[in-house]
């Protein structure tokens, strides 16, 4: 029996799907550099209990819900090949496999899989601060968990490397850029709908994961040196706010009006302006 597993004895590839909860045969799959991953799955246990009994009189299995939490700085080699995903205008899903291992990655052996299919994004945080890297949070919903012993047969497994540190970021605000920025942050909820249906076969399985209303949320923190945020709550102002994420890529939520401004003033400390803002739409490109 192997020893317990190590972090740096894991790794976490994905792959698109072309027919939801399928991953493709010999897939090509693609490295998230993750600094963290939290696999979980719940069974929706139904408990029952009856008269003459204060214990449980069976538990049955009910829907399953798998959920899987990834944190990762972005790869300069490829910032948005994953996060793009977030987009439901894209309406795609995933095969997400975590691969615990012993040894050298490329004949490893004692090998733990966790294949999540039919993967979408519940929710993405992007977020950027002095001194650190721009880096992802990933909340995503599966329609199954599949555990096993070995890597895919005939499949390629590609690793992006670098980050992208802060000064290789940008925020601008109506195509200007802004230089009082501090630290910024965004976040994408699509708030999936989990969807079973009674059925004989795989019944306690989901049978669709669809997308509903999304929310489009953020915040920026400024060095406070101007009373243009305010001015622009007092003046319904709309604008658009593009974040950098790394080369020619970035984030572009328009439509956007603050939703909070806010400079707390504190003795021995510089003034610093907190704010929230609310966006109707984005893209990532």
């Amino acid at each position: 029996m192997p020893e317990t597993y190590s972090a740096h004895e894991s790794r976490v590839y994905y792959v698109d799907e072309v027919a939801f909860g399928q991953t493709p045969t010999n897939p090509s799959m693609l490295g998230i550099p993750a600094e963290s991953l939290e696999p979980a799955v719940n069974p929706g246990n139904i408990k029952l209990r009856g008269v003459g009994s204060v214990d449980l009189q069976a538990i049955k299995k009910g829907v399953r819900a798998p959920s899987l939490k990834i944190s990762y700085p972005l790869p300069s080699e490829a910032p948005i090949n994953f996060l793009q995903y977030a987009r439901n205008e894209l309406d795609k899903s995933l095969s997400i496999q975590l691969l615990y291992y012993k040894g050298v990655f490329a004949s490893a052996t004692d090998i733990i899989s966790l294949l999540y299919t039919g993967c979408k994004f519940q929710k993405l945080t992007v977020e950027c601060s002095i001194e650190d890297v721009v880096k992802a949070i990933v909340e995503l919903l599966a329609q199954n968990l599949t555990a096993g012993t070995d890597k895919f047969s005939g499949a390629t497994y590609a690793d992006y490397g670098g980050a992208i540190p802060f000064y290789e970021s940008y925020i601008k605000k109506d195509a200007a850029t802004l230089e009082r920025v501090t630290d910024w942050k965004f976040t994408v909820e699509n708030n999936l709908k989990q969807v079973p249906v009674i059925r004989s076969t795989n019944g306690h399985i989901l049978k669709y994961l669809p997308h509903r209303h999304r929310n489009l949320t953020g915040e920026v923190v400024f060095e406070f040196e101007s009373k243009e945020e305010f001015d622009n709550i007092i003046n319904d102002a709309e604008f658009t706010l593009e974040f950098g994420l790394g080369g020619t890529s970035k984030a572009v939520f328009s439509n956007c009006k603050w939703e909070n401004v806010a400079a707390p003033t504190r003795i021995e400390e510089l003034v610093s302006l907190k704010a929230e803002f609310v966006a109707k739409t984005f893209t990532v490109t």
